[in-house]
């Protein structure tokens, strides 16, 4: 029985729309069953699957992005509660996640026909936003929830506990909570360290923080870690993986946990992590 194979394309790349068809060609010649995300299929007239159907979803063997980081971080939200192995085929810029180039997709869809390839956990952020003992939403992020001040030139305020106790007090533009799969993302741009991305660990980073003294804290994913914005302070914007997903005013806090879901990545290059980034960061120093 052949596998089926999800395509999370994105559409908006003209690369991606341009190579889709042989794509397309080449997993059926590989002897998957190819199948597209129907809200982002365009005019492509091909069997899809569809996202707000729990059994089509489960039914996915494996799943694949055509696009660049961005377009696998949707793809992941989708996917996290679902236990479908994932991988990305990079038409972006940097593509650290997708790492799979495209002139090498005929190899890497021959290796996951055969099954010859790894399997790497990933774990994942939860966040909760509460109002007094009120929960108001949760979602889940596989590199980061960014808390932010919005477009007024003001500064953010907030303070931070780790298991219930305070732990900073942070006067900055906002503060990065990354996984260690994320600590390659925005994190880095604030001076956070490179992680492996196997260790279970949250790295809190400043972001543009007004102190001499404020750095980075890297603590396990299985601390509680509570943010909450200043008393009388502007409102800060909260963001999931570059997506923001509410509003935090002084009267709610953000809750951010380990996720009870994780990831399962398909590594099919043979490249491990250090090669990685030594390959995709190094060359654009």
């Amino acid at each position: 029985m052949k596998k089926r194979l999800g395509i999370f394309p994105n559409l908006n790349k003209e690369q991606v729309r341009s190579s889709l068809p042989a794509f397309l060609k080449l997993s059926q010649g590989a002897d998957l069953e190819p199948l597209l995300l129907k809200e982002w299929s365009g005019d492509f007239d091909e069997p899809t699957f569809d996202s707000k159907s729990s059994v089509e979803l489960e039914s996915l063997d494996y799943a694949v992005s055509l696009g660049g980081d961005g377009t696998l971080l949707k793809m992941a939200r989708i996917l996290a509660p679902y236990k479908v192995p994932i991988f990305g085929i990079n038409f972006g810029h940097l593509g650290f996640l997708a790492e799979v180039e495209d002139g090498d997709s005929e190899e890497a869809l021959r290796r996951l026909a055969s099954g010859s390839f790894d399997l790497e956990r990933r774990a994942m952020l939860q966040a909760t936003v509460f109002d007094g003992e009120d929960e108001q939403m949760t979602c889940h992020a596989l590199n980061d929830f960014v808390l932010y001040r919005g477009p007024l030139g003001k500064m953010a305020r907030l303070h931070f506990y780790i298991n219930g106790r305070l732990s900073g007090r942070l006067t900055a533009d906002g503060l990065v909570a990354a996984t260690a799969t994320g600590s390659t993302a925005y994190s880095l741009s604030t001076g956070g360290p490179l992680i492996q991305p196997e260790l279970e660990v949250t790295v809190l980073s400043p972001i543009c923080a007004h102190s001499l003294t404020a750095r980075t804290l890297v603590i396990p994913n299985s601390e509680t870690v509570d943010l909450a914005v200043e008393e009388g302070s502007e409102s800060l914007l909260l963001a999931a993986d570059g997506e923001q997903v509410a509003t935090v005013t002084d009267r709610l806090r953000v809750r951010l946990t380990k996720s009870p879901y994780s990831l399962e990545f398909i590594k099919l290059t043979g490249r491990d992590y250090y090669q990685t980034w030594q390959s995709k960061l190094l060359r654009h120093i």
